[in-house]
């Protein structure tokens, strides 16, 4: 770095002296259109369903949805990422309702399109929320979650969902192979527009467990998913998973958890120069909610720094429980 002048010629706080001077000197700017709202959707009508472990967060049916969507544009949050909790009695081993037309994240994307057209909806693409073990994928007899037989499921739910009418398809499973062969189908069905989000870094972390509470799939996981959620102690096979998910057709990446890895936005970000989001977990958010609920932190404060360090790594947008709280932070 290159100094132009020296003390105390330079002063570098001569710029923090006054607020007007701050916020024209800020290198990072955070707005309600970097952000994404992670919704959880239910069965019923004029359901709203507490999420015990993340306080704050509800499952809604749909009717709640739309409100919620309606309260997104009205916010100027862009875009909405949804999530299903499969009732037990559609569940499966092989996770078939995943590719029903009628199942609850198709007749909630047609709900919210229908009321809030000007809305992006994202879509979570994984068999976890539909199988009766809890597994992104379809198991072998060992346990084994199956590479191939699980991208060719993962494939035809991607077109479920674009049928539907998403705007970002997100693969959330991390099977090899599966941005190649969802482009592939996308483009085959002429949902040339159809963005693919890839969960490019995902690693397998203990900071998952509200969001299983949210689907209900709390308790159904046989074993772990350490065989296709990555080590959280590397970083170099995350450079290499996205550079495989950008050849193979991703128009955005993912690293999951966010705050974390940090490292990991920073590093592919560099390497990359292409749009990287980050998803600040349910349990990212439910240490926040608990250090404020103690008064060991101030939420507000907390909420905006830690969504601004995800802009300062280089995140094009975050996915965050907190959308809606921070945007409203954001507009006062």
């Amino acid at each position: 770095m290159t100094m132009t002048a020296a003390y105390p010629a330079l002063r570098l706080r001569r710029t923090r002296a006054s607020g007007w001077s701050r916020r024209l000197h800020a290198e990072t700017v955070l707005t309600p259109a970097d952000l994404i709202w992670p919704l959880f959707i239910t069965q019923g009508q004029g359901v709203e369903e507490p999420v015990a472990s993340l306080p704050g967060v509800s499952r809604w049916s749909l009717d709640g949805i739309v409100a919620r969507a309606r309260e997104a544009r009205d916010l100027g949050i862009p875009c909405l990422a949804l999530f299903p909790n499969t009732p037990p009695e559609l569940r499966s081993d092989a996770g078939e309702e995943a590719l029903n037309p009628d199942n609850l994240m198709c007749r909630a994307i047609r709900a919210i399109k229908d009321a809030v057209p000007e809305i992006g909806l994202l879509t979570d693409v994984a068999l976890d929320p539909y199988t009766t073990h809890g597994h992104d994928g379809l198991v072998d007899a060992a346990g084994y979650v199956e590479n191939d037989r699980t991208a060719d499921a993962l494939v035809q739910q991607a077109l479920t969902q674009a049928r539907a009418g998403s705007d970002i398809i997100a693969p959330s499973d991390m099977m090899d192979g599966r941005i190649g062969l969802i482009r592939g189908a996308l483009e085959a069905e002429g949902f040339h527009n159809v963005q693919i989000m890839s969960y490019a870094a995902k690693y397998a972390s203990v900071f998952y467990g509200p969001f299983r509470d949210a689907v209900g799939s709390r308790g159904l996981l046989k074993g772990d998913k350490k065989t296709y959620q990555m080590d959280p102690a590397n970083a170099e096979e995350a450079l290499r998973e996205v550079a495989l998910d950008l050849g193979e057709g991703a128009d955005s990446v993912m690293v999951k958890p966010g705050l974390p890895y940090l490292d990991i936005i920073l590093r592919v970000k560099s390497e990359f120069q292409v749009p990287v989001f980050a998803y600040q977990v349910s349990g990212e958010y439910a240490m926040i909610e608990a250090a404020a609920a103690v008064g060991a932190m101030d939420r507000d404060a907390l909420v905006l720094e830690t969504l601004m360090a995800f802009k300062r790594a280089g995140c094009s947008g975050v996915l965050t429980y907190h959308a809606a709280h921070a945007a409203r932070l954001l507009g006062a």
